[in-house]
């Protein structure tokens, strides 16, 4: 072979398999959200679900296309959480009518920002610092919580945790927290 033409076909297969790998990680993005769609935000989900919707987010993982998310503009904006395992998001314990309807959260990352937004009935608000561990882990110090959008209470010093982004592209973001806990978000406003 020519090397010209050795050049061809490994940027022709090279290509193949970039294409190929995005259309696996479409598929998986596909059977992530039909997985999610029925169970109300997690709220809804039996044992059997979160273990089958974490071997599909564990899938999924390994088609990361942003190593250091971190670092990508794709991280910022308005967010909307669609699947969580953390009780104390879910709120299973309250009655239906009393819990979020949904739940957004703003990421600023030039000023390592967060903020997470409540829906009806109470619109609560959290805002958050960000602390770079390392390209793809922050550790979160939350400083004030707002009740009903309106009331400013300043959060304890103990109000802290980590969270690792662990796939991101411009439609979702996979993250797991230093509790165990999975969140997986839709973007709704790159420019909130």
């Amino acid at each position: 072979l020519r090397p010209e033409k050795w050049r061809t076909r490994v940027s022709f297969f090279t290509g193949f398999l970039n294409n190929r790998k995005t259309k696996s990680a479409e598929a998986i993005k596909e059977e992530l959200l039909e997985a999610i769609a029925p169970i109300d935000g997690g709220a809804d989900a039996t044992p059997e679900d979160q273990q089958k919707i974490n071997t599909i987010v564990e899938k999924l993982e390994a088609f990361n296309p942003t190593k250091k998310p971190l670092k990508s503009e794709l991280l910022n904006g308005k967010w909307e959480l669609i699947y969580t395992t953390s009780e104390s998001i879910l709120q299973r314990k309250r009655p239906k009518a009393l819990r979020s309807r949904r739940n957004y959260q703003a990421i600023d990352t030039e000023n390592l920002r967060a903020q997470n937004l409540e829906s009806w009935p109470f619109f609560n608000q959290v805002t958050a610092d960000l602390t770079p561990v390392d390209s793809s882990k922050v550790a979160v110090k939350f400083d004030y919580f707002k009740l009903g959008g309106l009331i400013p209470v300043k959060a304890p010093d103990t109000a802290r945790g980590a969270l690792e982004i662990t796939y991101l592209d411009e439609e979702l973001r996979v993250s797991r927290g230093d509790k165990g806990n999975l969140f997986v978000l839709k973007m709704v406003d790159p420019s909130y």
